[in-house]
């Protein structure tokens, strides 16, 4: 893959992860019972990790939806929150980066705001899809397409109080 198609669908897919796992959480749709997003667990978490309390949050959040999906997905699937190794790597290098600090003030702090940008990143593209969902090829994750049916997936299930589980098959 090179450099520029690793650069323009690495952000999108950050900000897809950064706005699913704040909705997944307990103050939102309570698909995990996480409080990693909310004002307050910067106080517990800056005196532990006062360089790094964002990425504390990131992985804290990322591990409990992993392990949610992985309940309900096969193994060897790939989801939003299980991604090849090279991608993981990727995504905590870019969170790292002074590039993130951009991308993570843009997550909305509130439910409705972060509804609509998840809707902004679905586009026109609604399915009703319920628990799990084949959304394409992990060989395609930088495509716009399957990017855009991740998004879908997860606006209609949250806009619709139901859950579910989008997918890629390697």
């Amino acid at each position: 893959m090179s450099d520029h198609l690793k650069e323009s669908y690495l952000p999108t897919l950050l900000r897809l992860r950064l706005l699913v796992g704040f909705l997944g959480e307990r103050a939102q749709f309570a698909w995990w019972p996480t409080a990693f997003y909310e004002p307050s667990s910067r106080l517990f978490l800056e005196p532990v990790f006062s360089k790094t309390s964002r990425l504390a949050q990131y992985h804290g959040v990322l591990e409990a939806a992993r392990r949610l999906h992985d309940e309900h997905l096969s193994v060897g699937t790939y989801h939003l929150f299980r991604l090849p190794e090279e991608t993981e790597q990727d995504l905590h290098t870019m969170l790292q980066s002074s590039a993130a600090d951009g991308l993570v003030s843009q997550v909305p702090t509130s439910k409705e705001p972060a509804l609509d940008s998840l809707r902004r990143l679905a586009g026109t593209c609604s399915p009703n899809s319920v628990g799990p969902t084949a959304v394409g090829n992990i060989k395609e994750l930088d495509s716009d397409d399957v990017l855009t049916a991740i998004a879908s997936a997860y606006w209609s299930a949250f806009s619709q109080s139901t859950r579910t589980y989008p997918y890629l098959v390697s």
